[in-house]
């Protein structure tokens, strides 16, 4: 069977690497090596082959109908281990049957970024999560506080889990070659099972005022809060005990600083519709 047409609405890349694909395929072996493994976009599966050699149950998903053909017809893998679908609408419990696993892949760089919410969304089906991004996306999610690429990314994952910045892959070793550098990430699951306060207000708090990155908090909560809430009042006890913090930028904030912030924002907002 011909090789698969490399699919710009797709946003695919073919690695064509045999000794990078072999890298990626163990980076999943640190520190799960015996849970289940889940791989999205596998194309021809160049890394596919080397994820088939190890001793674990494997699962791909595919929405390239060619991919899927071609997976088949070269028995890269068997018809029962290949998900032919969109990775973005699973229901992941399903998967293995509940079992935890680990999450693989060469991922499209258009969607990377909602393949990681999704993963955030079933952090306790995934304790890892490796594969191959844009090289920039990387760098986001390994920032660190006070840093320029520190963003939503950053604190969102590293709320639940350490990030790894393993090695950069240059574009010559991809069918065809994509403008940017790429890198390998693994993702490790932390010790964290309660941020310490409610999740999704912490998502809401993180993406608004990263949405005004160059605004101080006082500016950005302006969004979430009444407009007389006491916390934005210059007047207020509130406001004077916060006044140093609200006059910091979200990227000065350690993901710490964010779980006080979203508590105080609660308190405030429950204040308020006591009013």
């Amino acid at each position: 069977m011909k090789q698969v047409r490399p699919k710009k609405n797709l946003g695919q890349h073919f690695l064509v690497d045999l000794s990078i694909a072999r890298r990626i395929a163990d980076t999943v072996d640190v520190p799960f090596s015996d849970i289940p493994v889940l791989e999205v976009g596998p194309g021809m599966g160049v890394m596919t082959q080397f994820l088939t050699r190890k001793e674990r149950p494997l699962k791909v998903v595919e929405i390239d109908r060619e991919s899927v053909d071609y997976l088949t017809a070269n028995h890269i893998v068997d018809a029962q281990q290949i998900i032919a679908g969109d990775f973005l609408r699973m229901d992941l419990s399903e998967v293995f049957g509940g079992q935890t696993f680990v999450l693989t892949g060469n991922y499209p760089y258009d969607i990377s970024s909602q393949i990681f919410f999704k993963m955030l969304d079933n952090k306790d089906l995934i304790p890892c999560c490796t594969g191959m991004i844009q090289h920039e996306v990387a760098l986001r999610m390994a920032a660190q506080p006070g840093n320029k690429q520190y963003g939503i990314l950053s604190v969102l994952i590293q709320a639940w889990y350490d990030v790894e910045y393993l090695f950069t892959v240059p574009p010559d070793v991809f069918n065809p070659p994509p403008k940017v550098q790429s890198a390998v990430i693994r993702m490790v699951r932390n010790k964290v099972s309660n941020i310490g306060c409610d999740e999704q207000l912490f998502r809401r708090i993180v993406k608004t005022t990263f949405n005004q990155r160059r605004k101080m908090l006082r500016v950005s909560l302006k969004q979430l809060l009444k407009p007389d809430s006491s916390l934005l009042d210059p007047s207020s006890e509130v406001n004077k005990q916060y006044s140093q913090f609200l006059t910091l930028r979200p990227e000065q904030l350690s993901i710490a600083q964010f779980v006080e912030l979203t508590n105080l924002v609660a308190k405030e907002s429950a204040s308020d519709n006591r009013v």
